[in-house]
């Protein structure tokens, strides 16, 4: 599932000093002197929104057949659906008709209508995401979102000629989702929508912002800068 570049995040930081420093008292004997005061930190807010078109396509195919007997017009429904079945089949598509490959399926579609005429009605196709495609997308926004705010995070240190440490807090504060349907939540969508409107409209998206705290370890090392 094709999934566009991030757009640029949107970024607070601020450099945390190192706290002043308190009155030295004596070390007790045989220890050593106190503890260095910590290391300073840098905070950093950052954010991403990735979209992640349908993966799954559902058609309702519907046959009828008018005949003088019954047995006949059965008879004339069961081999119009075999025919289906094996159109589907010689094409790699699950007889069931829920397509992953939305060319296929149009060709499919077309083929049908072709050879079975005004005995065959086929519903426009209704667009949605499985399970995992959602769960793959809340994923790839979490972590575009990271790594714009680690990206974001070194360029504020190297402002300032210092070097980013590892990090200490990674907090996801908030995650957004909109658009797009499932298997269960398929609308009813007007007739007249090409295809392409119908998959811009199952369209899902999602945006998440983080919130982070760097190690700054010190002064950059100035060969590595020049690399």
């Amino acid at each position: 599932m094709a999934v566009p570049a991030p757009p640029p995040a949107r970024v607070f930081a601020e450099l945390v000093p190192a706290p002043a420093p308190t009155p030295l008292t004596p070390a007790p004997a045989g220890r050593g002197g106190p503890p260095a005061p910590p290391g300073r930190e840098v905070h950093v807010s950052g954010s991403a929104e990735l979209s992640a078109g349908p993966d799954r396509a559902r058609v309702s195919v519907r046959l009828g057949s008018r005949k003088e007997a019954a047995e006949a017009a059965r008879s004339s429904v069961t081999r119009r659906l075999e025919y289906i079945a094996q159109a589907a089949r010689q094409r790699g598509v699950p007889v069931c008709i829920v397509f992953s490959d939305f060319g296929k399926m149009q060709n499919v579609c077309n083929l049908l209508i072709e050879k079975l005429g005004t005995s065959v009605t086929i519903s426009p196709p209704h667009f949605y995401h499985t399970p995992e495609a959602v769960d793959t997308l809340r994923r790839q926004v979490c972590i575009a979102a990271v790594g714009n705010t680690r990206r974001k995070a070194q360029e504020v240190c190297r402002l300032f000629g210092q070097s980013l440490g590892k990090p200490l807090l990674i907090r996801e504060e908030e995650t957004r989702e909109w658009g797009g349907h499932t298997e269960s939540h398929l609308p009813n969508s007007p007739d007249s929508l090409t295809l392409q409107e119908r998959i811009q409209n199952a369209t899902a998206y999602a945006s998440c912002r983080v919130f982070a705290v760097f190690e700054i370890k010190g002064r950059e090392n100035r060969r590595n800068k020049l690399l």
